[in-house]
């Protein structure tokens, strides 16, 4: 009996070890497993990471190139629309001018149907022929008025075909570059789901903000800004507008309102495309009273951007952004960007940073 009792003691023993071991070789292949999952994962995400640099980067190449048409295509059409005018203005001056060849005609006529020279009376003679003369000269005139107007019409009829052409070449070139465009713009939106989690509460809290700030800038202070720091690298590199226009009101000028300017006022065309104009992260994009959709971008060094009366918005809160990478595009009914400049909780004139166009 003792000797049985043994065997199945060394019996359980053994059993207990084997069974330590099996366990060991689950937990040890189940590690395994996770690693190279893991390892996956970190693989895919940089994958995802890099695909999502590629697209921002494509971006920023597609952006310029479809700003550059826009631009392109809206001064051929100002050109054809100037050119049409002026057409216009030759066409009615022509009218007038085949009325004055007409009564000058007219005239000249009446005379030679009339002739009343008679050599005893010298005076009417010479009356008489001075008229004739003054009008054939007049005819002479409108005649050769005539002439260079209508070499005129022709070389604007000729400019006005080769704009035209110019406009009809760019428009297949345009609308590629605009579905590419867009097709990038989808694909950066697929690419930030993980923003989108976070968007829902961001919002809530900006709105909320918006709600209580009175002006812009407040609207600006309480979204915050970058770390401050002693690098003024960023601020010594001009940087180019976030969309193509002119400058009409500079900072520290008078507004409409007779109040003084803290940014520029940027007068640009109907539905012009919106560029970061710089490397940074939307810190706010919704709309805010008096000033239509608004993004605020912050920057290196405590700076931000406000860029505002935009039309749409294609970015999201939190989303990091290159310069030139496309934020939106202007409100068309009213193409006048109002661009702030904020350093901390002061404005700061964007010649510092930008270059006018």
């Amino acid at each position: 009996m003792r000797l049985w009792i043994g065997f199945l003691s060394i019996f359980l023993c053994f059993s207990h070890v084997c069974l330590g071991a099996s366990e060991l070789s689950k937990i040890n292949a189940q590690i395994k497993q996770t690693e190279q999952q893991n390892k996956k994962l970190e693989q895919q995400v940089k994958t995802s990471d890099r695909e999502v640099s590629k697209t921002k980067k494509q971006l920023v190449k597609a952006a310029d190139k479809v700003s550059d048409l826009e631009e392109q295509r809206s001064a051929m059409a100002k050109k054809i629309a100037e050119l049409d005018t002026k057409r216009d203005g030759i066409n009615r001056e022509m009218e007038k001018n085949h009325g004055r060849i007409a009564d000058a005609t007219a005239g000249i006529l009446f005379v030679a149907s009339n002739p009343s020279f008679d050599t005893d009376d010298m005076r009417e003679y010479v009356l008489m022929s001075a008229v004739l003369t003054g009008m054939s000269e007049r005819l002479d005139g409108e005649i050769e008025r005539a002439r260079v107007q209508v070499q005129e019409l022709g070389k604007i009829r000729d400019a006005r075909a080769i704009e035209k052409e110019k406009l009809d070449r760019t428009a297949e070139k345009y609308a590629r570059e605009k579905k590419e465009l867009d097709k990038l713009l989808r694909t950066r939106s697929a690419q930030n789901e993980k923003l989108k989690n976070q968007h829902s509460a961001l919002q809530k809290k900006l709105r909320e903000l918006s709600a209580r700030a009175k002006s812009i800038s407040e609207l600006s202070a309480g979204v915050g800004s970058s770390q401050m720091s002693g690098d003024a690298r960023f601020s010594k590199r001009k940087l180019n507008l976030p969309v193509r226009g002119r400058v009409v009101v500079k900072f520290g000028e008078k507004t409409a309102l007779g109040l003084k300017s803290d940014g520029w006022r940027v007068r640009t065309r109907g539905d012009a495309l919106v560029m970061a104009p710089a490397d940074g992260v939307v810190k706010f994009a919704d709309s805010f009273r008096g000033f239509g959709k608004v993004i605020i971008m912050s920057h290196k060094n405590g700076y931000n951007t406000v860029m505002t009366n935009l039309g749409n918005i294609d970015v999201m809160l939190e989303q990091e952004v290159l310069a030139g990478e496309p934020i939106g595009r202007m409100n068309p009914d009213k193409p006048e960007m109002y661009l702030e400049v904020r350093r901390g909780n002061k404005a700061v004139d964007p010649a510092r940073l930008f270059k006018e166009q």
